[in-house]
């Protein structure tokens, strides 16, 4: 049997308060921002930094009640990290882009180096309240201030940043605190452990079926699992840093005490009520009951 253990600690839901979108402190920088092609996910084409047709002078959506309906199912992906709020609010001091449109355009391009350094804060915040890498946090409380201070930069500054440097030097982090806590479980676990092939990190499953597949503590970052079958699937300790959920069927899958998973990732997938959650994740509202 699986010998159930909380990798977690209390504090990790309050760490990402500020990781979580705030819309209503923004000024539509993901509207306006980032650029999009019409497709199953958008209804039309979008260039970077020309307003979406669809956001009000408030910059709010004036069709976020019926985005899916309007074939902007992208829209209701989308998560931020709470990159968006920072900008508007920090990086800029409140002042949007219509009261100066001479930042506009640096705004613009802050806006996705904001969220990368903010998804690296969910991550590290994450693996900080992991246990079993306790040897690693020391090194990861100092790469989570870094990367803090880095979000405080004025805009110049985050212009000239090199994210990918920083990005490179927080992942090796992040895989040696994955293996540390993938190891402690099976070294937990009881009674014999299932050999699976064809997994790893960038593996393509692309429409595989894993309909109730045992993938505790399995390796899937960076995993191609568009349209897969998971149903049912085990994914307890199991490794989903930047695997691709789009259009996954989630129903009834566990995946309570996976790792690094984002809320980004949740609205990609297909799930239902069944579908087991960590605490600190919302239910996308276009599941299945």
């Amino acid at each position: 049997m699986f010998e159930k253990q909380d990798y977690s600690t209390p504090s990790l839901d309050n760490s990402r308060l500020s990781l979580r979108a705030d819309c209503e402190s923004c000024f539509g920088l993901c509207c306006v921002s980032l650029p999009f092609a019409a497709s199953v996910d958008f209804a039309m084409d979008k260039d970077a930094g020309k307003p979406c047709q669809n956001l009000r002078e408030e910059f709010r959506c004036g069709v976020h009640d019926s985005l899916r309906e309007r074939g902007f199912r992208g829209c209701t992906v989308y998560d931020c990290f709470g990159a968006g709020q920072q900008v508007s609010q920090f990086t800029y001091n409140g002042r949007d882009w219509r009261q100066a449109p001479e930042s506009a355009k640096q705004m613009f391009e802050v806006f996705p180096i904001m969220r990368q350094l903010h998804e690296l804060l969910w991550y590290l915040s994450e693996a900080l309240a992991l246990q079993p890498a306790q040897a690693l946090h020391d090194s990861i409380r100092e790469a989570l201030g870094e990367t803090q201070r880095l979000t405080r930069l004025r805009p110049a500054s985050l212009m000239n940043l090199d994210v990918a440097a920083h990005r490179a030097n927080v992942n090796s982090l992040l895989m040696q605190t994955s293996e540390l806590v993938r190891e402690d479980a099976r070294r937990r676990h009881k009674g014999p452990l299932k050999q699976r092939k064809g997994l790893g990190r960038g593996v393509d499953l692309i429409g595989a079926n894993l309909k109730g597949a045992d993938l505790r503590y399995a390796n899937l970052r960076g995993a191609y699992l568009i349209a897969a079958d998971l149903r049912g699937a085990d994914l307890r300790v199991c490794d989903l840093i930047g695997a691709d959920f789009r259009d996954t069927d989630l129903r009834g899958a566990d995946l309570t005490s996976c790792l690094f998973l984002t809320q980004f990732q949740l609205n990609a997938a297909k799930g239902n009520a069944d579908t087991k959650l960590p605490p600190s994740f919302a239910r996308p509202d276009h599941w299945s009951a």
